[in-house]
Parts: C-alpha cells; structure tokens; sequence
C-alpha cells in the first residue's frame, strides 16, 4: 500500500511537470514571430550541459563536470545538493557526498586545488552545504586517480571552483522567499551566545576543577562563623558559580516565518595601458535566514522481539509485547542563518593571469529539541500507560561555524620556451566551531490515569541540567605548483607534467561541561507547564534547595580535549601521450609523506606531573602516523574519432583515519545520533581501484557512457557498536579487507522528436561490497562479514528538462533515490540497521521575461517522504522531511 502511494504521487508530479511543459509551448507557438530573433538561446542550458559534457571527455581520467548552469537548472542551492545529481553519488544529512557508495571517509574535497579545513567537529571531511551555489563556476568529481591528486582518494576527489573576474561589467541581485510545510510551527526560546563566564574560568583555577563543597571549604580556609557554617559558606560560593551561566529556557510554541534569502553580486574588468594588461574584480554576497521543524521517533530495539512486537506504546498490552527498550518521541526546531562573501581580483597579460580570492563563510545553526522517552523494557521500565511517567529532555545547541579562505593563484603559459605552462597556489584558510549553548535539561513528567500531563520533576539525582561549551579551531596553510611540456612528434603528441603538494594543518579542540546536581536526594516538582520547565533554576529556586553545580572534567588520564597536527608533503611526475589521434597513454607516480599526532588533552593541567600525564612520549608515539609511499595510476584510452572512446584505469590510494579517530576522546555523532569515541591505533587502508569506462558522443550533443569499477581495501576503517539498555556507543577497528564493485551509466539525450525543446539526463549506479572484520574485533558484532557501513546497492537520478524554443521557459523533473544503507551494524544478535531509501522528487520551472531576468518557481520533496531507518524491518528512527515551496526573482543589469 505503501510503495502504491508513493507510484500514485510520482505519477501525479511526472503528470504535472508534462503539463507545464505544454503549457509552456503552447505560449511559445503562440509567440512564432520572435522565434527567428532568438532562437539561438532556445536550448541554452542543454547547451551548456553539452559544454561541460565536452570538458569531460577531454579528460585523461574518468571524472564527472558539474557547471554552473546546471546548478541554475535543479535549483540546487548549495554544492552539497547540486552534487547528489552526480553519477554514483548520494547526499547523507544534506552535507556529505558518498562516491560510489563508501562512506564519506572515501571522499576528499578541494577549493580550486587546495586543501582546506573542515568547520565540522564531526568530520574531516568539509560540509558541502556550507558552499552556496552562488560562488560556485564549476565542480569536477574525479573518480579514477591520477598522481596530480592527493593520495587520500577513496572514491573520488571533488574540486569546487569558484567564479573568476569577469570579462566585461556584470552586476545583479536575486531574492527569495520558501516555506516548508513541516515547519509551520516551532519551540523557540531566548538564545545566549556569550562565552563561559570568567567566574567559572577562575573557579576552575582556583577549585583545580572540584566544585565540591568540602574541597571550596579546603581551598578557602572556611570556617564557622556567627552568620553561617563553613558548609553554608561553600555551598553559597557554589551557587554564585550556578547563578553565572545562563538559566532562561522556556519554550515558546508559536509560528514559524517563511524563509528567505538575498544575494548579489558586482564585477567589472579595466585595460590599462602601462603593460597592456586587464585588472578585474568580483565581489559578491548573499544572507539565506530559514526555519525547519520536525517530528522524530529514536528508539532502540529489543533483544529478543517476537513476530508481531507492537510499535506503539497506546496500551498495557502494546507495552508487555513492545520492540523496543527505550522509545524517544521529540520535535525539533531549528533556525539556520547564513551569510557569505567572496572578493576576487585579478590581472591578465597576454598568457598570464595572477588572482586573488577571500572567501568568508558563517553558518549559525540553533536547535531545540524537546523529547518524551518511555522505557517499555530494559533495566529501568516506565510508560505513561502502565506507570503515569515519562522521561522529558530539552535541549538547546546553538552552533557558528566559519570558513575563511585566502588564496593567491597564477597561471603561466611561456609561448617562446616550448609552450611550458605552469600554475600554483598558496592559501591560508582557518575553520572554526563555536559552541556557546549546549545545553541539556532532564525531566521526569508525570501523568493522570488519564494520561494527561500533570508535572515535571527533577529527580534527586546528579546531571539534572548540563551546561557545554565547546570550541574548534583548524587551521591550513596549502601551497602547491605544476609545470606542464608539451611536445610533439609526427603523430605522437605529449604533454609531461610535474609539481608537488605541500599542506600543514593544526587543530586545537576545546570542550567544558557543567553539571547540575539535586543535591537534596529527593524529587522536587519545578513546572506545571512543559514549556516553563527550562526556566525553574532561579535565584530563589538555587538558593531554596541545595541544587550544586559541578564541573564535568574526566580525570586523569582520560580526556575530553585534543590537540592535533598533520603534515602532507607530496611530489609527482606523469606522463600524457597520445598517439595518432587513437591511443591516449596517461599515468605517473606520486611520492607522498604524510604525519599526523593527535594528543587528548585536559583542562585540568596543573603541575609538570599532569603535563606528563598527557604529553608522555609514549602517549604522543601512540598518537602519531608517520607514513611515506609511492602512490602509481595508469590511465589507457582507446579514441574512437568523435564519438567514443574506452577508458581503462588503475590506481594506488590510501584512506586514513581522521584526526579525531586515533586519540579517545568521545563526540556525538550527528548521522547516528550516537556518541563516538576515537581508538588509539588505527592504521591506514591501501586501496588499488580499477575502473573500465565507454563513452559515446553524439552529433547533436547526445551522450552516453557506462563503467565497471573495482575497489579493493585492505584494513578498511569500520564502526563498531556497543549496546546498553537505552543508548549506544561506538568506537572504531580495522577490518581485515573490503570490496566494492560495480556498475554505472549516464546519458544525455535530446527529445526533440517528441517535442521541440524536450531533453532527458540521468545516471544510475547498481554497485555491491563486502567487509570482513576480524572476530576479536568486532566485539559482539552481528554480522562480522557485511556491506560496508554507508553503502547503497543503488543510486538513480533521473531529470526530465525541457527548454521553450523561444528561450522564455524551461522546466525540469528532479528525480533522486539511493537504495537501503547501513547506518549502523547490529551487535548481540540484533540485525544492522538500514537507512531507508528517500525518494526525492523536485520541480522546477523558470521563466526569463528578458535577457536580464528570471522569476523561478520550486516545489522540493513533492512526494513528501520522510526519513526512515529500520532494524529488523522496524522503524527504530524516523523524521519529517516536508515539502518545499520556492519563488525567487533575479536581475542581472
């Protein structure tokens, strides 16, 4: 019945979009008089689709060109989104791209050649979403190694372009407006974004991090006096340092504003006569406000669950038969605002160019999540059914992330020294996580027989309310040069290249959390209003009962901090020879050394003996890789004149942990929602990849192309689950060795024999692999031999465009699926559990009532799926997605 509904909306929306494309040439015949004046802007964007077709063939290794006018056609917003349409790759939490299936450890990203840091505290990996599609010229997805690549290359490298200084003088603007239908209404509350307080910053000095009453009455010399006790003297110091953070949490439940955004941009170039060369610039910029808002389910599965297991906690009977230990019902609100700016300037004489780029990216993320947790089985049972009690969480998270690249680029070529081209770049980038409210409030609510809401109560219990603030600093210095010869001999043409790769990077992580404690050992009621529960910590309230506030530091020698440096010093020659116009030989060696150390660090160092604690040479030795290697790729291609040719390609690349993965230090993870710790002594994984790629060109600018592939892994880096009654954890291991193979086709082909204008373009990747971990590793695995975590069998995307022949119209179809994937494996018998394919569906029609506008219309999700993940074929964690309503109008003068 389910898979019905889902046929009937697709149906409905491939009908709608059809329809506009009547209507819209039915407006064109109508206008047949203008026809003879423009019609050759009247396929522009297949036009430009062509373009960057043309781009990728000319390439001595199988990648995918992405321009950006084919960004402007799906209306993608960001480079993450635009990226999903590429052949074998699937978007994972709107920001991370997934090549052929492997996870996003497998991929790397560039910004026009060089490294650069990711903002994100969970990834090493750059968020691609943070990368508006306005910034971006072009994006190229290399998937077959070649030695001008970093070694870090799993399944593919992606190369996000920037736009350059224009031609001639540009200026426009563009704005916007959304709603999204699940976000009508949300929890909103008064944000703080302040630091810690100095007083808690003196208190940790001064304390030596021990908040306790007994050590503040040791550290101050208290004693009794007439006013008050030693112990009353302390516990009140305690509750100053309570007082100065930020206590007023309470929830508004109201309406959501529409989302929207503004952009614009301003360009010129100038000759100048001194040297006959061209100064230019381009400054642009663009601020996106959004609301989002959505239900969530979150449970974990029993251990033993019968046939027929019930889903839903309505009654006695449904609690005695649940699925679950522990089920999370929650709504979470979130407002996203996000501002960006770019300048370039450049100068160009004759065959030289030197440019400049300062990029600044902030996106500022707040999030609040109410959550009711029942617990039908485990260690600790209640439900409101059965017991007149739930367990209630608001959390508030309010995360700035920045991006600041700095980037000098050159490009030479010396027409009287043999045609010897040459380019570098040197950038200084810094990313940076702020984190100045994370903020966990723990409830028990308690219900009528009724099981309507009575109050909330805290427990006599320690860590009723936390308080975290976390920092991130990253910081990349990359700098790097090619030198190009091409020669020619009668029928063999070559071109020799060679450069070298040099990138230095550090990272500083910060995390300090504060606890409140009930000290009074009993249940004090504090609200009844769920809305009001995050407001009961007072002045009166603190000063009233002994609520104490802790520091939550782990003692010695563990850790919450880290500190971390990585070096990749890299040098390359290759070879591209083509010979009579018919066999193109491309290949090379790269010599690559790459060390890393990450410590875990604390704020709790004190004294030379604590420093050497952390910072003994054992515990840096077996925090560091030192590792040098000979990374070879061998390209051949067979030339079939115009129309085809046959790629065959091998390569040696490497995966490496990340700089977070190798000390134990302990994250949560946003894709899993579960908290990580890093393993001391993870290795590297070698990977040989073979690829074998046909490709057809048409005449009129069809193409086609299908590829085999084979990756095999040695020691691949997988996850590993440990379980408990209510939540899990997972650290990481390396497996023994790993497959993925498979196989992919794309196709653009013109639809002009059903109607003028008509198009289609899509690809899809049918792909499988395999993991075996070692037993002694895998703990109490499910499944030591599986996929590998984040792989999908397949991915489809499929458009459907269409371009009015008076070039007034266009109009596109977006379909994109990624079948079932590991999200987590299954441990104590439990099966693995599988992120659930989403089929995203979009519409997109734009009109251009001139040559210097256009007003676009975008419907985004018209199947209205949702997000699921199933274990044992039952939904352990879903959440709303909803549909997407988009207008926006540009101007370019």
């Amino acid at each position: 019945m389910l898979n019905q509904a889902r046929l009937n909306k697709l149906s409905l929306a491939i009908s709608l979009s059809l329809l506009a494309s009547s209507l819209n040439l039915s407006a064109a015949q109508s206008e047949q008089s203008e026809i003879e004046e423009i019609v050759a802007v009247g396929t522009r964007l297949q036009g430009s689709a062509a373009a960057v077709v043309e781009e990728r063939k000319n390439q001595a290794f199988v990648a995918d060109i992405l321009g950006a006018e084919q960004l402007a056609r799906t209306g993608d917003s960001d480079a993450a989104s635009a990226l999903r349409r590429v052949t074998g790759l699937t978007l994972v939490d709107g920001k991370f791209i997934y090549v052929r299936g492997l996870g996003e450890r497998y991929s790397s990203a560039r910004l026009n050649g060089a490294y650069i840091p990711s903002p994100d505290l969970t990834r090493n990996v750059v968020p691609l979403d943070i990368f508006p599609a306005s910034i971006i010229q072009s994006m190229a997805v290399q998937k077959a190694y070649s030695p001008d690549m970093p070694a870090a290359f799993g399944g593919g490298n992606i190369d996000i372009r920037t736009k350059s200084i224009p031609a001639e003088f540009t200026a426009g603007f563009a704005v916007g407006l959304s709603k999204d239908t699940s976000a009508s209404s949300g929890f909103t509350y008064k944000g703080n974004d302040g630091d810690i307080p100095q007083i808690l910053n003196n208190a940790i000095v001064q304390y030596k991090g021990n908040f306790d009453v007994g050590n503040i009455i040791a550290k101050d010399n208290l004693v009794d006096n007439s006013e008050a006790s030693r112990s009353d003297q302390a516990i009140a110091i305690n509750n100053q340092l309570l007082k100065s953070l930020p206590r007023n949490f309470a929830l508004k439940d109201e309406s959501l504003d529409p989302n929207w955004d503004i952009k614009g941009h301003l360009g010129n170039s100038f000759d100048e006569s001194f040297l006959g060369g061209t100064f230019g610039f381009l400054l642009s910029g663009e601020y996106d406000k959004s609301w989002d808002s959505a239900k969530r389910r979150t449970a974990v599965i029993a251990q033993d669950i019968g046939d027929d297991c019930a889903t839903t906690l309505n009654s006695a009977q449904d609690v005695s038969t649940s699925c679950f230990n522990t089920v999370k019902d929650s709504v979470t609100t979130t407002e996203n605002e996000r501002y960006n700016a770019t300048l370039n300037l450049g100068y160009r004489l004759n065959t030289h160019s030197i440019s400049f780029m300062s990029l600044y990216l902030r996106d500022n993320e707040d999030e609040t999540e109410v959550a009711t947790s029942q617990s039908p089985a485990g260690s600790s049972v209640f439900t409101i059914v059965n017991d007149n009690r739930a367990n209630r969480t608001h959390e508030f998270n309010l995360e700035q992330r920045t991006l600041t690249v700095n980037q000098l680029l050159g490009q030479h070529t010396f027409l009287d020294y043999w045609g010897i081209g040459a380019d570098w770049q040197y950038t200084r980038s810094k990313a940076s996580t702020d984190i100045p409210t994370n903020v966990e409030f723990k409830f028990r609510d308690n219900y009528d027989n009724s099981g309507n809401y009575s109050n909330s109560q805290i427990t006599g219990d320690d860590n009723r309310a936390l308080f975290s603030y976390i920092n991130m600093q990253d910081r990349v210095n990359s700098y790097g040069g090619n030198l190009t010869l091409p020669l020619s001999f009668n029928a063999v043409e070559v071109e020799l290249k060679t450069g070298f790769d040099i990138a230095d990077r550090a990272r500083i992580y910060n995390t300090s959390s504060f606890a409140v404690n009930n000290g009074t050992g009993l249940a004090l009621t504090v609200a009844d209003n769920p809305l009001d529960a995050g407001n009961y910590l007072t002045d009166e309230f603190i000063d009233g009962e002994r609520i104490l506030l802790d520091f939550n530091e782990p003692s010695a020698p563990d850790a919450d901090d880290y500190i971390a440096g990585q070096k990749v010093s890299a040098a390359y020659g290759s070879f591209d020879v083509i010979y009579d116009d018919l066999l193109r030989l491309s290949g090379g060696v790269r010599y690559e050394e790459f060390k890393q150390t990450s410590i875990g660090t604390s704020s709790l160092i004190f004294t030379a003996d604590d420093l050497n604690i952390y910072y003994s040479p054992e515990k840096i030795a077996a925090g560091s890789i030192n590792e040098d290697d000979f990374f070879s790729a061998l390209s051949l291609t067979y030339l079939g004149g115009e129309n085809y040719q046959v790629r065959l390609g091998y390569g040696e690349t490497v995966v490496r942990p990340d700089l977070r993965e190798v000390v134990p230090v302990s994250y949560f993870d946003p894709l899993t929602d579960i908290r990580t710790f890093g393993r001391v002594g993870l290795q590297s994984s070698p990977i040989k990849n073979y690829d074998l790629r046909y490709e057809y060109y048409g005449n009129t600018g069809d193409s086609f192309s299908v590829a085999a592939f084979y990756k095999d892994i040695d020691k691949p880096i997988e996850t590993v689950l440990r379980i408990g009654d209510e939540d899990y954890s997972a650290s990481f291991v390396n497996g023994k060795t790993a497959q993925v193979y498979g196989i992919e086709t794309e196709w653009l082909k013109d639809l002009t024999y059903l109607t003028e204008g008509l198009f289609t373009s899509g690809n899809i990747t049918l792909s499988d692999s395999e993991a075996d971990i070692d037993p002694a590793l895998a703990s109490n695995l499910t499944n030591p031999t599986k996929r590998m975590t984040g792989h999908s069998k397949y991915v489809v995307n499929l458009q459907l465009n269409y371009d009015s022949v008076d070039g007034q119209h266009s109009s596109s179809l977006v379909y994109n699926v990624f079948g079932e994937r590991i999200l987590a494996a299954g441990i104590a018998g439990r099966d693995d559990a599988y992120e659930q394919p989403f089929h995203s569906l979009d519409l997109i029609y734009t009109w251009y009532p001139d040559f210097n506008s256009n007003v676009k219309f975008k419907v985004t999700n018209l199947l209205d799926e949702e997000q699921q993940v199933t274990q044992s074929d039952i939904v352990v964690r879903s959440k709303e997605v909803g549909m997407t309503f988009d207008v926006s109008y540009s101007y370019t003068f």
